[in-house]
């Protein structure tokens, strides 16, 4: 049967000289708090949108105390529930304390169409913590320019429920659906760690886009909430570049449900990917086959030596993990017919991945 090669995107950790910007406290505190957070994201521009001005008296809405638990200075945004806005454009129906890239941030902090991208950052939110039953947006990626960008592509918001939730939210154009949500009390009074990777592309092979999240408390490493698509449209039409935000983003619908609030962030990290050219490729290469396979694939690879392989459902799903494998081939038959998406990762985090169909 012929081979058929499948390279989706290589994924392996960068140090600085690879386009990795990091933001972090260093406790200076005053306005020179913004000046850090631009000095960042967005140098000799204003990458703040905090409602200070819409305050009486003047609040400073974002400072930098000493954290013990962490051992380091974080960054604490305010938001309050009868003083603030929108920003400082008077609207009233919702409230906003943010941070951003935007146009007047350098290139490698915007995102553009076939660029890989990790985002990482922690965030802790009080244990009283309450939320809007419309949204209490933390974090999203949002396109500039094109026909859709009003509506940000993904949304990591809480909501008001039984019980209260954290959700993962995507749009593809102008209207939202839920990817994944979980109960927010194991979040609240936690360090979580936040690690984001997306690549920028259309849902069309070769260039199809990828998406994961993985939320991990800091104390003791557990996975509060995972979510994976190794198929999916992330890149919106006639868009300009997709600018991350993070801090609190909320509804003023329900005031009852709200009260002055504040959420911890630190460790803000931004890095862009290298994606393998021609070159790399006739370097490094795998092959896996038959493809489709009905119960043992066989893998074939050059200079790559891979240390584990994983499975994923087409919903991003994870069927099968094999550590320590460095095979020749793996079992696939427990799988039910269909598409699946498989791994391979070596020693050094550089990553493989492929799509496949089981028969």
């Amino acid at each position: 049967m012929k081979s058929i090669y499948y390279l989706v995107v290589l994924l392996f950790s960068v140090s600085q000289m690879h386009a990795q910007v990091t933001l972090d406290a260093d406790g200076s505190g005053g306005m020179q708090t913004y000046d850090l957070i631009n000095s960042v994201l967005a140098p000799g521009y204003d990458a703040v949108e905090e409602p200070d001005c819409s305050h009486a008296p003047t609040f400073q809405h974002i400072d930098e105390p000493f954290d013990a638990t962490l051992g380091i200075n974080v960054f604490r945004f305010y938001i309050h529930e009868a003083t603030d806005t929108d920003r400082c454009n008077g609207s009233t129906d919702r409230q906003r304390n943010e941070i951003k890239t935007y146009d007047k941030s350098p290139a490698n902090l915007k995102g553009v169409e076939g660029e890989s991208v990790i985002y990482k950052w922690k965030f802790k939110l009080d244990a009283g913590f309450q939320v809007s039953s419309s949204f209490t947006h933390l974090h999203q990626l949002k396109s500039v320019g094109g026909l859709y960008e009003s509506m940000p592509m993904y949304t990591l918001t809480a909501r008001k429920s039984t019980p209260d939730r954290l959700e993962l939210r995507y749009a593809e154009t102008n209207s939202q659906t839920t990817l994944i949500q979980t109960a927010i009390a194991p979040f609240k009074g936690e360090w979580v760690e936040a690690t984001e990777s997306i690549k920028y592309g259309t849902n069309a092979s070769p260039d199809s886009g990828t998406y994961s999240i993985e939320l991990k408390r800091v104390s003791d490493n557990a996975v509060l909430l995972s979510y994976t698509d190794n198929a999916v449209k992330n890149w919106q039409t006639n868009a300009d570049f997709v600018r991350p935000k993070w801090g609190i983003y909320r509804s003023l619908n329900n005031r009852t449900d709200l009260r002055d609030e504040e959420v911890l962030f630190a460790n803000f990290s931004i890095e862009e990917v290298p994606t393998l050219n021609t070159e790399d490729f006739q370097k490094s290469s795998l092959k896996i086959f038959p493809n489709p396979v009905k119960d043992i694939m066989k893998i074939e690879t050059r200079n790559f030596d891979f240390s584990e392989i994983e499975i994923c459902d087409i919903s991003g799903k994870k069927v099968l993990n094999f550590e320590t494998v460095n095979s020749s081939s793996i079992d696939v038959s427990s799988l039910r017919h269909g598409i699946y998406f498989a791994t391979f990762k070596d020693q050094n985090n550089a990553v493989f991945r492929t799509k496949f169909i089981k028969k």
